[in-house]
């Protein structure tokens, strides 16, 4: 049967919810890092569905996966476990300080499920005056409404009435500021291991190895979530193992599904067994679709080849934006690590990140911004190299046309 109307950007003003607003681009197939829209123009991936396309578009691994459990089992329900989520948490378990697994379906959810077992731990082994949870300026947890809360952006929590309440916040890479918050009634301080929407900052040695040293102190638990820096996003598995610093509870989401929603949270038997049968839960939660994919994609990423490749695949980028930068001088730093990159503008150009997402689009190039004033990065992390550097001058052409 025929459509009988047009699918086109304007469909979405007429029946999607307005909270958001796309680009009028709109891709319908996707190959490696390039993807081609209704006009079968080609743009290269650099956004990567932030951070969550990890291995491009329709990668042979997953799309295998994707096939082969599609013709298996779809969905159970926790009354039962499932051969893939078994597979998918040994193996997760296997290369982390992990010892269990709890599956979501995002990042949010995994966050919602590290904090209420964080204050669940607290009331159990401490009692019910430590509920205090430490979060930081600029951070990103989800879109929960408790998650909202620990972020530390205050205009997406605002205006939804009475907020979850003993949060507080300090400032990224200010131990003192931590010091001066934290105390016995603490449960948690919840941390990205580099920051990525609050402007791709990376964490100095000093403090985040100084939080680790006060959560203890304090009998308060680290959290690490590592939605966007885990799954090979900055190099290592995850990111706490190039710290030196391990967590007691991380969570995991975007990359490890390659583009399917899952989420996982990660932690120690001894804190784990507070979440008693019956104190939480996940309807789709570790479903075998999700999990066949996640497997496929552990598989692929926890390899030394592919951890490798992201780190030179890294250094040619920020060799090429730094050449661009030589040229057009836009640019005030370009800082991250591994394949989460953060361009950010000089003076001259404050509050315009947006403007080269738009001219870059123009230009055959999909970017993500970070704020106003930084332009992002997280392509695929097996992106080729002749990608990178077909993408980057396709984005000096949008950088020359709003450079001044």
């Amino acid at each position: 049967m025929s459509e009988q109307f047009s699918v086109s950007r304007e469909l979405f003003d007429e029946v999607m919810v307005p909270n958001y607003a796309p680009s009028a681009v709109i891709p319908v197939r996707g190959q490696g890092s390039r993807v081609w829209d209704q006009q079968d123009k080609e743009y290269i991936d650099f956004a990567g569905g932030i951070a969550v396309n990890c291995l491009g578009h329709c990668h042979p691994a997953l799309v295998s996966a994707l096939k082969e459990q599609g013709e298996k089992i779809w969905h159970l329900s926790n009354v039962m476990t499932n051969e893939p989520a078994l597979r998918l948490a040994k193996k997760l378990v296997d290369s982390t300080f992990a010892d269990k697994v709890y599956f979501a379906n995002s990042g949010a959810e995994s966050n919602e499920a590290a904090l209420k077992l964080a204050r669940r731990w607290a009331l159990d082994v401490h009692g019910s005056d430590k509920t205090q949870i430490i979060a930081f300026n600029q951070g990103f947890h989800g879109r929960t409404f408790f998650t909202v809360t620990v972020g530390g952006q205050a205009a997406y929590s605002d205006g939804f009435g009475p907020k979850p309440g003993d949060i507080v916040h300090a400032e990224y890479n200010n131990l003192d500021s931590v010091k001066a918050l934290i105390s016995d009634k603490t449960c948690a301080i919840m941390i990205e291991p580099l920051q990525g929407e609050g402007g791709i900052v990376s964490p100095t040695d000093e403090f985040i190895k100084g939080v680790r040293e006060l959560c203890n102190e304090h009998n308060a638990l680290l959290i690490f979530d590592e939605v966007q820096t885990g799954v090979g996003r900055l190099g290592p598995l995850y990111a706490y193992m190039d710290l030196g610093v391990t967590p007691d509870i991380l969570t995991s989401a975007k990359g490890l599904g390659g583009g399917i929603p899952i989420g996982a949270m990660l932690t120690t038997t001894d804190i784990a067994k507070h979440l008693k049968v019956g104190t939480h839960g996940s309807t789709y939660g570790g479903n075998p679709l999700a999990c066949a994919i996640g497997e496929a994609v552990i598989d692929v990423i926890n390899t030394p080849e592919v951890q490798t490749g992201v780190k030179a695949k890294a250094q040619l980028y920020v060799d090429r934006l730094n050449a661009i930068n030589t040229k057009y001088k836009v640019f005030k730093e370009i800082r991250g690590k591994g394949l989460l990159i953060g361009a950010v503008l000089n003076d001259n150009y404050q509050g315009k990140a947006k403007d080269f997402l738009v001219a870059a689009m123009t230009e055959g190039v999909m970017t993500l911004v970070a704020g106003a004033n930084i332009i992002r990065f997280a392509p695929s992390l097996v992106i080729p190299d002749e990608d990178i550097i077909e993408g980057l001058a396709r984005f000096e052409k949008a950088v020359a046309t709003l450079a001044s």
